[in-house]
Protein backbone atom coordinates (compact mmCIF):
# COMPACT_ATOMS: atom_id res chain seq x y z
CA UNK A 1 0.00 0.00 0.00
CA UNK A 2 1.40 3.38 -0.99
CA UNK A 3 1.63 6.29 1.38
CA UNK A 4 0.12 9.17 -0.58
CA UNK A 5 0.88 12.65 0.69
CA UNK A 6 -1.63 15.28 -0.32
CA UNK A 7 -1.17 19.02 -0.19
CA UNK A 8 -4.00 20.35 1.96
CA UNK A 9 -4.59 23.37 4.15
CA UNK A 10 -3.65 22.68 7.75
CA UNK A 11 -5.72 22.93 10.90
CA UNK A 12 -2.63 24.63 12.41
CA UNK A 13 -3.68 27.94 10.93
CA UNK A 14 -3.07 31.61 11.43
CA UNK A 15 -5.39 32.78 8.62
CA UNK A 16 -6.37 29.92 6.30
CA UNK A 17 -3.74 27.23 6.95
CA UNK A 18 -1.98 27.63 3.60
CA UNK A 19 1.56 28.16 4.93
CA UNK A 20 1.19 25.43 7.57
CA UNK A 21 -0.20 23.03 4.96
CA UNK A 22 2.77 23.63 2.67
CA UNK A 23 5.15 23.23 5.62
CA UNK A 24 3.53 19.94 6.67
CA UNK A 25 3.70 18.59 3.11
CA UNK A 26 7.44 19.27 2.80
CA UNK A 27 8.31 18.57 6.46
CA UNK A 28 9.32 22.16 7.23
CA UNK A 29 8.71 24.31 10.30
CA UNK A 30 5.48 26.30 9.77
CA UNK A 31 6.79 29.33 11.70
CA UNK A 32 9.87 29.66 9.50
CA UNK A 33 7.77 29.34 6.35
CA UNK A 34 5.42 32.06 7.62
CA UNK A 35 8.36 34.39 8.27
CA UNK A 36 9.79 33.73 4.81
CA UNK A 37 6.35 34.32 3.30
CA UNK A 38 5.94 37.66 5.12
CA UNK A 39 9.38 38.84 4.01
CA UNK A 40 8.72 37.68 0.46
CA UNK A 41 5.38 39.48 0.40
CA UNK A 42 6.93 42.68 1.69
CA UNK A 43 9.80 42.67 -0.82
CA UNK A 44 7.61 41.82 -3.84
CA UNK A 45 5.22 44.76 -3.46
CA UNK A 46 2.62 42.54 -1.75
CA UNK A 47 2.29 40.07 -4.62
CA UNK A 48 2.33 37.34 -1.97
CA UNK A 49 -1.16 38.38 -0.86
CA UNK A 50 -2.56 37.49 -4.28
CA UNK A 51 -0.68 34.17 -4.29
CA UNK A 52 -1.97 33.38 -0.80
CA UNK A 53 -5.58 34.05 -1.82
CA UNK A 54 -5.20 31.85 -4.91
CA UNK A 55 -3.71 29.02 -2.83
CA UNK A 56 -6.51 29.45 -0.26
CA UNK A 57 -9.07 28.88 -3.03
CA UNK A 58 -7.19 26.04 -4.79
CA UNK A 59 -5.88 23.99 -1.83
CA UNK A 60 -8.50 21.68 -0.32
CA UNK A 61 -9.03 21.69 3.43
CA UNK A 62 -7.96 18.71 5.45
CA UNK A 63 -10.86 16.31 5.88
CA UNK A 64 -11.59 15.17 9.38
CA UNK A 65 -11.51 11.41 9.46
CA UNK A 66 -12.89 8.92 11.94
CA UNK A 67 -10.61 6.23 10.50
CA UNK A 68 -13.38 4.49 8.54
CA UNK A 69 -11.74 5.08 5.17
CA UNK A 70 -8.38 3.76 6.43
CA UNK A 71 -9.98 0.61 7.84
CA UNK A 72 -11.81 -0.07 4.57
CA UNK A 73 -8.63 0.43 2.53
CA UNK A 74 -6.77 -2.02 4.75
CA UNK A 75 -9.47 -4.65 4.23
CA UNK A 76 -9.33 -4.24 0.48
CA UNK A 77 -5.54 -4.62 0.23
Amino acid sequence: MENEKKLTRSSNRMIAGVCAGIAEYFGWDPTLLRIVYILDTFFTAFAGVIIYIILWIVMPGKRSSDGYEDRMNQRLH
